[in-house]
C-alpha cells in the first residue's frame, strides 16, 4: 500500500510541472488573433523503468582464465582464487549419481567417527529456462518400466522429484557442450544432498550453519567421481532443559558446552550410476541379504508389485569365458572385488586382514568364480591413487578407542549393485575380542589367559572380525540364527567342531566356543569362527548364474534351490531378530547350540573354572588391580548373557520363514517342555544364590561393600520374566497354540523355586530375601501399574499390554492372594526374626496392594 500511494503522488507532481509550464509560455508570447486557442497538452506517462538484464553466460577465457587450476574427471573442477567452478558436459544432464557424505573429522564425544555415513542421496542435473541448472534430488518410491503403457504416465506424474538447487550458467564449457557453474556457496553451505540429514543434526542438537567459519578444503575430481572436502560450523547449545520425555536422549557434543557451535568436517562423493542398471536380483527372506526396493506398476496389473531385490557386486565372467561360467567351471570375473588397507594401518596386523578378505574366495567358487574377492596393501609410491577415489574399497583404519568395526556399502538404489565400500576398523576392536575371548575360552587355551596376547592369536582374532565386516560389505546381514543348527553335544566333539566349526555362518554373532570343556582337548580350530556352511550357501545363491527368462522365473528358480539345499543341509537356514522377532529364542546374539539351557550350563562351568584364577591370570606389573575389575566385569557379563540366553525361550515364539511349498506353519509356540526346562535352569543358576560370584579374595579389591551386584542382576532378569509383554504373549500364544505354557503354571514354577523355604519353614538369607521382595514388588506392578505410556512427537510409545485390560491382572491378583496366605500362615513358625520380619513385611506389602483402600 506505501508503494502505491508513493507512485500516486510522483503522477500528481508530475502534471503540475507540465501545466505550470504551458502558462509561463503563455504569458510570454504576444496573441496572435487569428490563432486557435492552445489545448493543453495532456500529462505525458511516467517512464517505466527498464526491467534489469540478467547476466547470460560469459565467454569461457572469462570465467576460465589462465589463473585456473583444473583437475579433469567426472566434474571438471577448476579453482579460481576463493571459486570452483564446475564444468559439467552434456553427457551428465539426466544421468543419475550418488551423492554419499560421510564424516571426515568430528568434534570429540559426538559418538561419531571419521569415515562414518552421514548422508546419502541421489541427484541428477538438468537444464532450466533462463540460463539456469538445476540439482534434482532422485527418490525411487515407484517405476512403471513400459513406457508405451498409459499407467507410465501417471507413475510419471505422481512422483516429481524436487528440485534441490538452482545454479547460474556462468559460461558454456570449453567446446561448448557443456555447462560452467559456480558451486562455491552451494558446497559451503548447509545444503542437504551435500550436508549432514536432519535426523543426524537432531540428534546432535545442530543449529544454522555459520557461514563466516565454514568453508570448502577441497575438490578432486576422479575418473568415476568428485570429491568435495568441506569444514562446516554449527550453532549448537547443550542439551537440557524443559524437554518432551523420550526414550532417545540428545547428547551434548562437549564443544557446544564449550563454545555454542560444533565443527565438523565432512565429505562429499559425487559418483556416477551406470547408465544401464544391473539385473535385479529377487529378494528372498530365507536368505540374509540387505535388500532395496520400490513399487512397480502397469497396465495388466489387479493390484501393485513390490520389487524386492537384494544388494550385491556385479560379478560377470570375462568375454572369453561366459560359456565356460554357464557349464559351471570355475572363471575369474571380469572385474574382481578388490579391497586395499588404509596405509594408517599397523604393519603387524595387515597380513591378518588380508587373509580376513581371502577367506571370502572359498565361498565365491560355489558361485562360478575363482579369485573373485582379494585385499592388497595400499601401493606406497603410486601418486595415480587415491583413497578417495571410488574405484577403490578400502578397509579403513582410525585410530579411535571404540571397540567396534563396521562394513558398510554404497549401492545403486535401481539395481542394488555395490559400486564401492569402505570399511571403518577401529584401533580398539582389539580390546574387545581380547576380552570376549578371555571369558569364552581361557578355561580350555592357556594362551588366553593373560592381559595381552601374542601377537598369532590376536592376529587370527581380528582375521575372524575382518571376515564378518567383509561379509556386510558383499550384502549379508548378520544370521543370529545360524548356530542354533548345531547341537549342543557336537560342540564338545572334538573331531566335528575343528572340521565344521561352532556356528555354520561368520555372520552370525557367536564368537568363542564357550561350550567345550578342558577335558575335550579342543584346539582353536575348533573355538573360532569361519566362513561356514550358510555363508557358501549365501554367496553362491545371490551370485550364481541363474539362466532365467525374467525377474518371476529367476525369483521361482532360486526359491526351488533353497528348498533342495535346506532338505540336504539345515545348516544353511538363516534367522535374526533383526528382522522384527525379537522373541525366537534360535535367532539370539552371542549364543550357541540348538539348545541354550545346556550350552549355557556348560559356559557356566567354564566361568566357575576362571573366577579362582583371576587375580594370577590378570595380573601385570604396578598394575592397581584395574585389570581384575576389568575382566571380573566381563565374566559378570557374559555370565548374564547366558541368562538372557535361556530366558528368551519363556513366553516366545519360532519364526521360520517359508513359502507355500514348503511343509508347516511359519509362526509356532516355543515347545511347553523347553520353556520349563528355562525355568528351572534359572531357579538352579540365578535364583540360588550363585555364591561362586561372590569371591572375597576379588570383591575385596575392586568394589566397596556398598553394591549388591547380584541382587541387581535377579532383579532386572524378574522384571523381564514378569514383563507385560512376555505375559502377553503367553497368552495370545494360549489362545492359539495347544498345548502352551500358561501363566498360571508359570506362577507357579515361579513361585515354588523362590519361595522354596517356605514349605520346609527354612532360614531365609539376605540375598534371597533381596530376591522374594524383588519378586512381590513385581508383581504389585503389574497389579497396579504407575507408569504411562511416553508420548513424543506425536507418538505413543507403549510397552505391552495394559494389565488391568487383560487376563494379566486377575493372574496376578489369584497368585498373589495365594502367596499372602502362605506367608502369613508360614510367618509365625520362624524363630529367625530376620525371616519373620521378612515375612510378615511382604504380606503386609501384598495386602495393601490387594486393598489399598482399607
Amino acid at each position: 500500500m506505501r508503494i502505491a500511494l508513493k507512485i500516486k503522488r510522483l503522477l500528481f507532481i508530475s502534471g503540475c510541472f507540465v501545466l505550470l509550464g504551458s502558462a509561463a509560455m503563455s504569458q510570454n508570447k504576444k496573441k496572435t488573433p487569428a490563432q486557435a486557442p492552445v489545448t493543453p497538452a495532456a500529462p505525458a506517462a511516467p517512464a517505466t523503468p527498464p526491467a534489469p538484464s540478467r547476466p547470460g553466460p560469459k565467454p569461457y577465457k572469462d570465467v576460465i582464465t589462465p589463473k585456473a587450476k583444473s583437475t579433469n574427471g567426472l566434474f571438471t573442477v577448476h579453482k579460481l582464487d576463493d571459486k570452483y567452478y564446475f564444468e559439467i558436459p552434456d553427457s551428465l544432464f539426466g544421468r543419475e549419481i550418488m551423492a554419499v557424505t560421510r564424516f571426515s573429522r568430528v568434534a570429540g564425544g559426538a559418538g561419531v567417527y571419521g569415515g562414518e555415513l552421514a548422508n546419502q542421496q541421489v541427484v541428477r542435473f538438468e537444464k532450466g529456462p533462463e540460463n539456469k541448472v538445476f540439482m534434482r534430488v532422485v527418490t525411487v518410491i515407484s517405476v512403471a518400466n513400459d513406457s508405451t503403457q498409459p499407467i507410465y504416465q501417471a507413475v510419471k506424474n505422481s512422483n516429481l522429484d524436487p528440485i534441490a538447487a538452482a545454479f547460474d550458467i556462468k559460461s558454456l564449457g570449453k567446446d561448448s557442450s557443456g555447462v560452467v557453474l559456480d558451486l562455491t556457496d552451494f558446497f559451503k553451505g548447509d545444503n542437504l544432498p551435500v550436508s549432514i540429514n536432519a535426523g543426524v543434526k537432531r540428534r546432535f542438537n545442530l543449529g544454522g550453519i555459520q557461514s563466516d567459519r565454514s568453508y570448502i578444503e577441497s575438490i578432486r575430481s576422479y575418473p568415476i567421481n568428485t570429491e568435495i572436502r568441506t569444514v562446516k560450523t554449527f550453532s549448537s547449545s547443550a542439551a537440557g532443559g524443559p524437554s518432551i520425555p523420550s526414550p532417545f536422549p540428545t547428547p551434548t557434543i562437549p564443544a557446544a558446552a564449550a563454545s555454542g557451535s560444533v565443527t565438523m568436517e565432512i565429505n562429499t562423493s559425487f559418483i556416477i550410476l551406470p547408465v544401464m542398471p544391473m539385473r535385479k536380483r529377487p529378494y528372498d527372506a530365507r536368505v540374509g541379504y540387505f535388500a532395496d526396493d520400490f513399487v512397480v506398476y502397469s497396465d495388466e496389473q489387479q493390484k501393485v508389485e513390490q520389487s524386492n531385490f537384494i544388494v550385491r557386486w556385479k560379478l560377470e565372467p570375462k568375454d572369453e569365458d561366459v560359456e565356460k561360467w554357464k557349464r559351471g567351471e570355475l572363471v575369474e570375473p571380469k572385474k574382481p572385488i578388490i579391497y586395499y588397507l588404509d596405509p594408517a594401518t599397523p604393519k603387524k596386523w595387515r597380513s591378518y586382514l588380508i587373509q580376513g578378505v581371502n577367506d571370502w574366495q572359498v565361498a565365491f567358487e560355489k558361485a562360478g568364480f575363482k579369485n573373485a574377492i582379494m585385499a592388497k596393501e595400499w601401493p606406497e609410491n603410486d601418486s595415480s591413487m587415491s583413497l578417495e577415489d571410488a574405484r577403490f574399497s578400502v578397509i579403513r583404519y582410525f585410530a579411535s578407542d571404540i571397540t567396534n568395526a563396521y562394513g558398510p556399502n554404497i549401492h545403486d538404489p535401481r539395481s542394488g549393485e555395490i559400486i564401492e565400500s569402505h570399511i571403518g576398523w577401529y584401533h580398539n576392536v582389539m580390546k574387545l575380542v581380547h576380552d570376549w575371548y578371555f571369558v569364552q575360552t581361557a578355561a580350555v587355551d592357556p594362551g588366553a589367559r593373560k592381559m595381552k596376547f601374542d601377537d598369532d592369536l590376536m592376529g587370527n582374532l581380528i582375521r575372524f572380525v575382518s571376515s564378518h565386516e567383509v561379509g556386510h560389505t558383499l550384502g549379508l546381514r548378520h544370521n543370529m540364527g545360524s548356530s542354533s543348527k548345531t547341537p549342543v553335544e557336537k560342540l564338545r566333539d572334538k573331531a566335528w567342531v575343528e572340521a565344521n566349526g561352532h556356528t555354520a555362518s561368520i555372520m552370525d554373532y557367536a564368537r568363542f566356543n564357550y561350550v567345550a570343556q578342558p577335558e575335550d582337548n579342543i584346539g582353536r580350530a575348533g573355538l573360532f569362527p569361519r566362513i561356514g556352511d550358510y555363508d557358501k550357501w549365501a554367496i553362491e545363491w545371490g551370485y550364481k548364474n541363474i539362466n532365467a527368462k525374467n525377474e518371476d522365473d529367476e525369483k521361482n528358480q532360486l526359491s526351488k534351490l533353497f528348498i533342495e539345499r535346506y532338505k540336504a543341509n539345515p545348516r544353511i537356514w538363516f534367522g535374526t531378530y533383526e528382522a522384527g522377532n525379537s522373541a525366537d529364542a534360535r535367532t539370539q546374539s552371542e549364543d550357541l547350540g540348538d539348545n541354550a539351557m545346556k550350552a549355557s550350563e556348560y559356559g557356566i562351568k567354564n566361568l566357575k573354572r576362571i573366577v579362582p584364577n583371576l587375580k594370577e591370570w590378570t595380573k601385570e606389573p604396578s598394575d592397581n588391580y584395574s585389570n581384575l575389575s576389568e575382566m571380573y566385569g566381563q565374566v559378570v557379563n557374559q555370565y548374564q548373557r547366558y541368562l538372557g540366553h535361556v530366558s528368551r525361550n519363556v513366553g516366545g515364539y519360532y519364526e521360520t520363514y517359508k513359502s507355500v511349498e514348503q511343509e508347516g506353519n511359519i509362526f509356532e509356540a516355543t515347545p511347553k517342555a523347553t520353556q520349563k526346562d528355562a525355568v528351572s535352569f534359572l531357579q538352579k543358576n540365578l535364583f540360588e544364590t550363585p555364591t561362586w560370584l561372590l569371591d572375597n579374595n576379588i570383591l575385596n579389591n575392586i568394589n566397596s561393600p556398598t553394591a549388591d551386584q547380584i541382587s541387581s542382576i535377579q532383579d532386572g532378569l524378574l522384571g523381564s520374566l514378569l514383563s507385560p509383554v512376555r505375559l502377553g504373549r503367553m497368552i495370545t500364544s494360549g489362545n492359539r497354540f495347544e498345548n502352551t505354557y500358561n501363566i498360571d503354571e508359570y506362577f507357579s514354577d515361579l513361585k515354588k523355586g523362590i519361595w522354596s523355604e517356605i514349605p520346609a519353614r527354612k532360614k531365609i538369607d539376605n540375598y534371597r530375601r533381596n530376591l522374594q521382595k524383588s519378586y512381590v514388588e513385581r508383581m504389585i506392578a503389574l497389579l497396579n501399574p504407575t507408569s504411562a505410556p511416553i508420548i513424543t512427537g506425536g507418538f505413543t510409545i507403549s510397552f505391552g499390554p495394559d494389565t488391568k485390560k487383560s487376563d494379566i491382572s486377575s493372574m496376578v491378583r489369584a497368585h498373589l492372594s495365594s502367596l499372602r496366605n502362605e506367608l502369613v500362615s508360614a510367618a509365625p513358625a520362624y524363630t529367625d526374626n530376620m525371616s519373620r520380619y521378612h515375612l510378615q513385611d511382604l504380606s503386609e506389602r501384598i495386602k495393601q496392594a490387594l486393598n489399598p483402600n482399607n
